[in-house]
């Protein structure tokens, strides 16, 4: 259908005609109303950065007490995530009298950040919340 004929037809229906495909050959267009497809273009672009922050942040939950093995599986876990590109938030979970200790726990804490091989750089520094410490490493 040529443009202007597509123009006319979109104005008699009180819509909007809109070039959905510009590279195409001949170029693909719709009648719709423009607002609605803001609308939807928008709820899609919202849908994929979702899906994208999912994907990109990994958790990790540690405990002070936790004996060096479990600390190295934890580690070997997080350089996975590391080389696999993610960005990991590793939160130092704490228990009762445990909160009132903040320099110990933090202690544990780097102490983790050096079992980690992979090389990293803190995204966020360690920062109290929630039930513990916690810190954000990504990839250098």
């Amino acid at each position: 259908m040529k443009r202007d004929d597509a123009l006319a037809l979109a104005y008699g229906k009180n819509l909007d005609l809109i070039e959905i495909a510009p590279t195409a050959i001949p170029p693909v267009a719709r009648i719709m109303d423009f607002d609605k497809f803001r609308y939807q273009k928008e709820k899609e672009l919202k849908k994929q950065k979702q899906a994208q922050k999912n994907a990109d942040l990994k958790q990790i939950r540690i405990t002070p007490r936790a004996a060096l093995n479990d600390l190295q599986i934890k580690a070997a876990r997080a350089d996975e995530f590391l080389r696999g590109g993610h960005k990991v938030e590793i939160n130092l979970f704490l228990k009762g009298r445990e909160k009132a200790n903040k320099e110990w726990a933090l202690k544990k804490l780097r102490e983790f950040l050096t079992l980690i091989k992979e090389p990293h750089q803190n995204t966020t520094d360690p920062k109290q919340g929630g039930r513990g410490f916690n810190v954000q490493i990504a990839k250098k």
